[in-house]
C-alpha cells in the first residue's frame, strides 16, 4: 500500500529542493493547477509520497482545509546516512528502545526519523 501526505507550504520550490537534497526523495509528478499553481509529488520512499502545494492555492480552492502541518515520523533502514546527510538533523535520541533524531524543512517544521 503507497501513502500520500499532502503538504501545504509557502514555497514549493524550496520545498521540493530540501525533501530532494537533504531526504533523498524524487520528484515523480508535477501537475498545474486552478490559477496557475504549482503542485508537486515527491516520492520519499516506495511507499510514501508527498504532495506539496502552495498555501496560497489552498487558501483561494480549498479554503475549508486545514493547514497545519501533520507530525510525520519516517522509519529508515538508512538511519545513520539520513543523520549524516540532512543538514538540520537534530541529536540522535532513544525512545522507548528506539533511535530517533528530528529534523527541521526550511519552513521552520519539525519531523522525525526512527531507525527502522
Amino acid at each position: 500500500m503507497k501513502t500520500r501526505i499532502m503538504l501545504y507550504v509557502d514555497s514549493v520550490d524550496m520545498s521540493v529542493e530540501f525533501w530532494t537534497e537533504e531526504f533523498g526523495g524524487q520528484v515523480v509528478a508535477r501537475q498545474t493547477l486552478n490559477g496557475g499553481y504549482q503542485n508537486v509529488i515527491v516520492a520519499v520512499s516506495s511507499e510514501v509520497e508527498l504532495s506539496i502545494f502552495p498555501r496560497d492555492y489552498i487558501r483561494v480552492y480549498s479554503p475549508e482545509v486545514d493547514e497545519t502541518v501533520p507530525s510525520l515520523m519516517f522509519f529508515s533502514d538508512n538511519f545513520d546516512r539520513l543523520h549524516d546527510d540532512i543538514l538540520s538533523a537534530g541529536e540522535i535520541s532513544e525512545v522507548n528502545g528506539v533511535l530517533t533524531f528530528n529534523f527541521m524543512d526550511p519552513e521552520g517544521n519539525y519531523f522525525v526519523v526512527a531507525k527502522a
